[in-house]
């Protein structure tokens, strides 16, 4: 007879998947070609994130691009309206030439082609200065970021050795981000906790019983003896052992060896193995019934149906039939969840409730247990409706949900566990480092309000004595009130930051996410030290990320460890995900992996910080020297009658941003640091000054313009006025445009190569070599490329022009003059600010070279 088999995840074996308990399936292939799990995966679009100093470059790019087509036609304008007769060699008079036959031909043509001949001048001016884009930035980006992230990859330091997980930058794009994070969002069971369960008390019958001081035993005894209590301490027992989907595993040529149990949850495997250690062994599973070895006596259980966990049910149950026949429903989650399907008439209610408040109080990570026995009848009709939910091809999880409540109900409460979850090494230092740095911490856990509190206060993000928010609400109208009253209270301090903390629950942010009352919550909340969001979903953990990233504009980081954790490390501005005991679905889906939480903060203090500071000296400089090389071409313009005369040679300008000025940003951008790494670790206040993005703004970019106008203008025109009669030597031979313009490109290499070495903090061999390399190849060059005619058919305009250059006593006068004349507003400006605005980071630096101790300056600052 044939019949309907729901098919779910539960049935689906994977490439790699081993086969036990069974010898042999029958099975289909499904999901083959493009309809494959690396296909489907490789066909989603992960979210495309960008760096705020990425948007604010491509801003700048396009407001370049837009100046450029203003600059060329006000240029194509100028050639139209350029009085030719100030030049009569170049003019179409035909009393010039003796030629007045041609006259009326000329101005008959003249008419019909000036309209053309502005286009072609047009064109011709954006051929000129398309330059004036740095295309080369990119390029110069992608290779620092690239090595970058390689430092990230290989820091020695940020190796979790135990596991050996070295951090790994999963993206290149983010580098600079990590300098500017505002608020970290973290999970905490295996993030900010080992999640490593340990099973520590349990409350049955009113008692407690704890593993640490033995009396734990008292529950075997009570079990063994038979008296009042008993059937119920038994009951709870046999749950730990059979409500779960641990496998066990033992070796079979080996029956004695020791059982080791596989659980998708360490929570399920701490669970189990308590019940292990109280004389409760499971020791098999097969699809159809599990056994247990009760005190020494095997039972078998046999599994009827199992509902699964899921993080919107918050609960999972088992029905069995037990070795008498019964059947019975046991059901374990979190005890907002149980409570309320509780039946009337329960003894120890109000008992395990302040037990599971003692346990939370502690840290401690808690769970209600709660049985139903279900008559056969009842069974039967509930099987055919659960089949039918289960084989439905619409909404088959709706309906799954309705079917499971319809039997999840009137419970028996049979006690509560706490297990332990220690906190990863250096937890504390780490988040009182996060918030020296001036960032907030948020905590987005499933945990109770009482156990994510209590590790609160043990990780530092909780002070003794901080006012605590704790919105806990019931309906939409009373969250609406807490809310708007806290808003009230801080009155002129909404938005600031304030010594407060605020705690809230699942169910309240349901209500705090509705439109009307998303703006309000999130005041309340960047008005608050810290945030703790408990007994919250994915979904949620997600929502609010999005939000304070969206509305806030700050920078936001999420990590976490578990799959739970992906949505909000996608929404995050950047994710990072700890490869921990729940698998590798954070570590993949983020943009950084770590091995630990401590290591964050060497992630954002030192690789953040360093990459944000030298990614913006890059994109500054590399504007600043086209700017200063190609705006020269305008002021040439300008004195060749907007002819489009070019006044450098073409491979000369094709070389500037591939070989002369190249080395300079690739080794500010990889090599320059103000601070040492150690430093900027124990003085986490350091990370504040990037954090504001302070080096990379409207401000800062319009400054380092107009410093290249500067540069460009004594460039030219020191050159041009020593050059007005062509007088480059004592005999009075006269050199021509090429040597003007190879004069000038001289001293703008030489010029904006040591403006790098101005702007360099950390000089190196490394610095020193891209430095005065990039001038002497310029040298180098010059000599080599006016050699090339006729051995090889190119430049013939550029042959003898290094004798005429090299011999030339005015341009050796000009080497040592020029530069130092253009870089002499640089050095007057940077003394001024090191002396009158010196920052923060100055100050440690030079403590740093001088031997003197930082923390006076840090103590002096702050006070």
């Amino acid at each position: 007879m044939c019949r309907t088999v729901p098919l779910c995840p539960d049935q689906v074996l994977l490439r790699g998947a081993k086969l036990q308990n069974t010898n042999w399936v029958f099975g289909l292939v499904i999901y083959t070609g493009h309809e494959t799990k690396l296909m489907k995966n490789s066909a989603t679009s992960a979210p495309l994130k960008r760096s705020t100093v990425d948007k604010q470059t491509n801003n700048l790019i396009i407001l370049l691009f837009f100046l450029l087509i203003v600059l060329c036609l006000i240029m194509a304008v100028c050639n139209s309206q350029w009085p030719a007769e100030l030049h009569w060699y170049l003019s179409l008079d035909g009393e010039s030439g003796g030629a007045m036959v041609a006259w009326d031909v000329w101005a008959w043509l003249w008419e019909d082609l000036s309209v053309f001949n502005f286009g072609i001048n047009f064109i011709t001016f954006i051929i000129l200065f398309n330059n004036l884009i740095p295309i080369s930035l990119q390029v110069t980006l992608e290779v620092v970021r690239f090595i970058q992230a390689g430092f990230i990859n290989n820091d020695i330091n940020m190796l979790y050795e135990e596991n050996n997980i070295w951090a790994m930058a999963r993206t290149s794009n983010l580098n600079e981000e990590l300098g500017m994070v505002k608020y970290v969002l973290s999970d905490k069971t295996g993030t900010l906790t080992c999640n490593i369960m340990e099973f520590k008390r349990c409350s049955v019958g009113g008692n407690i019983y704890s593993m640490s001081d033995g009396s734990v035993q008292d529950l075997i005894v009570l079990v063994e003896s038979g008296g009042p209590g008993s059937d119920m301490a038994r009951q709870f027992l046999i749950m730990l052992a059979v409500c779960h989907t641990v496998i066990p595993d033992r070796d079979e040529g080996r029956p004695d060896s020791a059982i080791k149990y596989h659980a998708a949850s360490p929570d399920e495997r701490a669970l189990v193995e308590g019940a292990q250690k109280l004389g409760f062994v499971f020791e098999t599973r097969t699809p159809d019934y599990v056994e247990v070895d009760v005190l020494g006596t095997k039972e078998r259980y046999e599994v009827l149906n199992v509902l699964e966990f899921t993080s919107a049910r918050k609960r999972m149950s088992v029905i069995v039939k037990t070795p008498d026949g019964q059947i019975k429903l046991y059901c374990k989650g979190a005890d907002t969840v149980i409570y309320e399907r509780l039946g009337d008439s329960q003894e120890f209610r109000d008992v395990i409730v302040r037990h599971l408040e003692d346990f939370a109080g502690e840290g401690l990570r808690t769970l209600c247990y709660a049985v139903a026995d279900i008559s056969q009848e009842y069974y039967e009709k509930w099987k055919n409706i659960y089949h039918k939910a289960s084989t439905a091809l619409q909404f088959r999880e709706k309906k799954l949900e309705d079917a499971a409540q319809l039997i999840e109900n009137n419970l028996t409460l049979l006690g509560a566990t706490a297990i332990e979850d220690k906190l990863q090494d250096e937890v504390p230092e780490t988040i009182a480092s996060l918030l020296k740095a001036g960032i907030h911490v948020w905590v987005l856990t499933g945990d109770k309000q009482e156990t994510a509190i209590n590790i609160g206060h043990s990780c530092h993000l909780l002070n003794q004595g901080m006012p605590l928010i704790i919105l806990n609400t019931d309906s939409l109208d009373e969250t609406r009130d807490t809310i708007n009253r806290h808003v009230v209270e801080f009155g002129e301090q909404l938005k600031r930051e304030n010594e407060a903390a605020l705690i809230i629950d699942g169910k309240t942010l349901i209500y705090a996410l509705t439109p009307d009352l998303r703006k309000d919550f999130l005041d309340l909340c960047v008005s608050c030290k810290s945030v703790i969001c408990c007994r919250v979903s994915p979904s949620q953990k997600a929502e609010v990320v999005e939000l304070l990233t969206r509305e806030t504009g700050s920078v936001t980081l999420a990590i976490g460890d578990g799959a739970n954790d992906v949505a909000m490390i996608q929404k995050a501005n950047v994710g990072v995900g700890i490869a921990g005991l729940e698998g590798l679905q954070a570590a993949c889906a983020s943009d950084y992996a770590i091995g630990q939480f401590r290591f964050l903060a060497r992630l954002l203090f030192v690789h953040g910080a360093w990459n944000y500071s030298r990614l913006c000296k890059v994109i500054l400089y590399s504007f600043y020297k086209n700017i200063c090389l190609y705006v020269i071409e305008l002021w040439w313009a300008a004195m060749s009658g907007w002819s489009g005369q070019v006044l450098f040679e073409r491979w000369s300008i094709a070389m500037y941003n591939v070989l002369f000025t190249a080395a300079p940003p690739l080794v500010m951008g990889i090599f320059d640091r103000s601070c040492s790494a150690e430093t900027r670790m124990k003085y986490p206040e350091l990370y504040r000054e990037s954090q504001s993005g302070s080096h990379f703004n409207w401000k800062v970019f319009l400054w380092w313009v107009w410093l290249a106008l500067v540069h460009s203008v004594l460039v030219f025109v020191l050159p041009y006025f020593s050059m007005t009669q062509d007088v480059a030597w004592s005999h009075g031979r006269v050199g021509g445009y090429l040597m003007v313009g190879n004069m000038v490109y001289t001293y703008v290499v030489i010029t904006v190569c040591l403006k790098a070495g101005l702007e360099t903090d950390a000089w190196t061999w490394v610095t020193h070599l891209a430095i005065w390399g990039s001038i002497s190849s310029w040298f180098i060059f010059l000599l080599v490329y006016s050699n090339f005619w006729p051995v090889l058919p190119m430049a013939p305009d550029m042959v003898g022009i290094y004798l005429q250059v090299y011999s030339s006593p005015v341009f050796w006068f000009g080497v040592i003059l020029i530069p130092l004349s253009c870089l002499l507003l640089d050095v007057t400006t940077k003394t001024m600010q090191n002396s009158v605005r010196k920052s923060l980071t100055e100050q440690v630096r030079e403590s740093e070279i001088s031997n003197k101790d930082v923390s006076k300056v840090l103590d002096t600052k702050h006070r």
